[in-house]
């Protein structure tokens, strides 16, 4: 029998596994759940570690050192309940052969989702004109106020092809707009077949209505929008951010949003809650929202979901779905 531990902070194990999902990891093996996900050096979780084949890690996992993966001499893979693995795991991992999985791809979907619902919203200019109706208590000239808006023949510029870039491309496709694409590490022919134009940086920002960005955060990508990126999108544009508040000079995305010649949508920030007395809270072209793009609610079940069909793969012998090489640890959002 295969040996399972569940090494993760209750709160998350019960947000993700549903009474069935249990029943089905129950059934992968001998399933033990750790009292605790952010001590590892207790006797019990020691002792389980001892033993554990498969160790199921999720948000709030503290990290598995190598004093930690010393303990656990058995140990085949690391099925990771959440995005990016490396706050988990360092890359010197891969040496022991042990095998690590992420569910960052089954993450992308509701981020994506969320992206597609903001570029829509955005584009058929909603959000500013319900600020206008509400204000104006009646009558508004709405032909006049959208004659320049719509779903239609309007440029979306995706920064990244990460995964979730990926899935963000493929929702757009059923509409009317046309999608480029920037990605240092993507053919002009890859592009095509997602479906989106490779184009470089200056000219996605330059060219397109919307721009939403999706980069890995890296050293080599923190602030990579400043202010002279955001100096060059067009006047009326709009700026979406669902990847990490990192990526942006927060302090120059204020500056350009407070001439109101652009408009954004912030899903992340830096850092994560901004200051209460941050201008961010008051800018009327801002979309502010809790960093709720990613599996919250029902759709952390999801996750779940893929952790037991990953813990299941292991068990019948057959590859991993959601893999992550030593080559995509390096760039894993």
């Amino acid at each position: 029998m295969t040996e399972i531990v569940l090494l993760m902070p209750t709160a998350h194990r019960e947000s993700i596994f549903t009474p069935a999902s249990m029943r089905r990891l129950e059934e992968c093996g001998t399933l033990r759940i750790a009292p605790t996900g952010t001590d590892h050096s207790r006797a019990d979780v020691r002792e389980m570690l001892a033993d554990a084949e498969v160790i199921v890690t999720g948000t709030g996992t503290a990290k598995l050192d190598s004093d930690v993966l010393d303990g656990a001499p058995k140990l085949r893979a690391i099925v990771h309940a959440a995005g990016t693995v490396r706050p988990i795991v360092d890359v010197d991992v891969y040496d022991r052969g042990v095998l690590i999985s992420s569910q960052a791809p089954t993450n992308a979907l509701p981020v994506a989702e969320y992206t597609l619902a903001m570029i829509l919203l955005e584009l058929k200019g909603v959000l500013p004109i319900q600020e206008v109706y509400r204000a104006t208590r009646g009558w508004v000239d709405v032909d006049a106020i959208l004659a320049d808006q719509g779903n239609f023949q309007r440029r979306v510029g995706v920064v990244s092809a990460s995964s979730i870039g990926r899935r963000v491309i493929e929702l757009l496709q059923p509409f009317d707009l046309e999608v480029v694409v920037h990605d240092p590490f993507l053919t002009a022919d890859a592009a095509r077949r997602l479906g989106a134009e490779a184009v470089d940086l200056p000219t996605l920002l330059r060219t397109s209505d919307l721009v939403t960005l999706h980069a890995p955060l890296l050293p080599e990508t923190v602030n990579m929008i400043g202010a002279a990126e955001l100096a060059a999108l067009r006047d009326g544009a709009v700026f979406v951010n669902t990847a990490r508040g990192a990526l942006v000079d927060q302090d120059a995305l204020i500056a350009e949003l407070r001439t109101g010649r652009i408009r954004a949508v912030i899903d992340v920030t830096e850092p994560e809650i901004p200051d209460p007395d941050s201008p961010l809270w008051d800018l009327p072209n801002l979309v502010l929202t809790p960093h709720v793009a990613g599996s919250r609610g029902l759709e952390l079940r999801r996750i779940g979901e893929g952790v037991v069909a990953e813990v299941e793969r292991l068990v019948r012998g057959e590859p991993l779905a959601r893999e992550v090489s030593r080559e995509r640890y390096a760039t894993n959002a």
